[in-house]
């Protein structure tokens, strides 16, 4: 049995994804990113790799590195963008998505699928962390919150509060220590950052001329704070899929294209 792998490293998660020859999923992983992208890359292999019962990544048939350090991936055999990489993982399992938007560590990017899983075109937002990952557990830290709660708590007002105005991450703290100085609670402060950070992220889809359906990859996509306010804006629903987790979207469409090259390889060979 051969293996294939996907490794996407990002500036805030690393995930992995090995494939066996058939397509099927026989491991992922999600860690935490380390102080470089190599050891990010490295620490999610190895965790991958003994999941699967492979020694290690030399023993998989092809590698793809992808994300924020794709060059930084050992013994990957190529290096793809996460764009096309998500793509691809978000089709293989859902076919019907037309349109993606990827909400990372620190960028956002809106993604038209083509009927094969390719990219038709994208849009991305300024280099700004507001509005993405990073600047969400920036804002969670502030105020104290564990990340994983701000959904649930970001609905526990009586009125929904006007978004943030701030879209940079520094002024954006000052604008929530003043609120809170005038009375507001936590709960109606994370309501108006998820509401700010839906805003920015429906403006995103608009620009880029997508089609009305849509999924979401990235941490985010478990964020219903963001989502839920997101389908308001949009007024349609967001596709789900119950094949694959939102966060390794990137790390699974690598391993399928990692497997489609090293088939490709072997025919060419003969």
């Amino acid at each position: 049995m051969k293996y294939f792998g996907g490794c996407d490293v990002g500036s805030t998660y690393t995930k992995a994804v090995i494939l066996d020859e058939n397509g099927k999923m026989v491991a992922d992983t999600t860690i935490r990113s380390k102080i470089n992208s190599e050891q990010s890359a490295i620490a999610a292999m190895e965790e991958v790799c003994k999941q699967a019962g492979l020694k290690d990544s030399k023993e998989l048939a092809y590698l793809i590195g992808t994300g924020y350090g794709r060059n930084k991936v050992p013994f990957a055999d190529e290096n793809i963008s996460e764009i096309s990489c998500h793509a691809m993982g978000v089709h293989v399992t859902d076919p019907s998505v037309k349109a993606i938007i990827d909400i990372g560590g620190q960028d956002v990017k809106g993604i038209s699928v083509d009927t094969d899983g390719t990219v038709k075109n994208f849009a991305m937002n300024d280099k700004c962390a507001a509005g993405t990952g990073r600047g969400m557990e920036a804002i969670a830290n502030l105020l104290g919150v564990n990340i994983g709660d701000i959904g649930d708590m970001s609905f526990d007002v009586d009125e929904e509060p006007d978004p943030v105005s701030s879209m940079c991450v520094v002024f954006a703290k000052v604008e929530v220590a003043n609120l809170m100085r005038s009375g507001w609670t936590k709960q109606m402060v994370l309501a108006a950052y998820c509401h700010a950070m839906a805003k920015r992220v429906a403006s995103l889809l608009t620009r880029n001329g997508m089609e009305a359906e849509f999924a979401i990859t990235g941490g985010i996509a478990k964020n219903k704070g963001v989502v839920k306010r997101l389908e308001r804006i949009l007024n349609v629903k967001a596709l789900e899929s119950q094949n694959y987790d939102s966060q390794i979207a990137g790390a699974l469409g690598a391993a399928l294209i990692a497997r489609d090259m090293y088939i490709k390889k072997v025919k060419r060979m003969g």
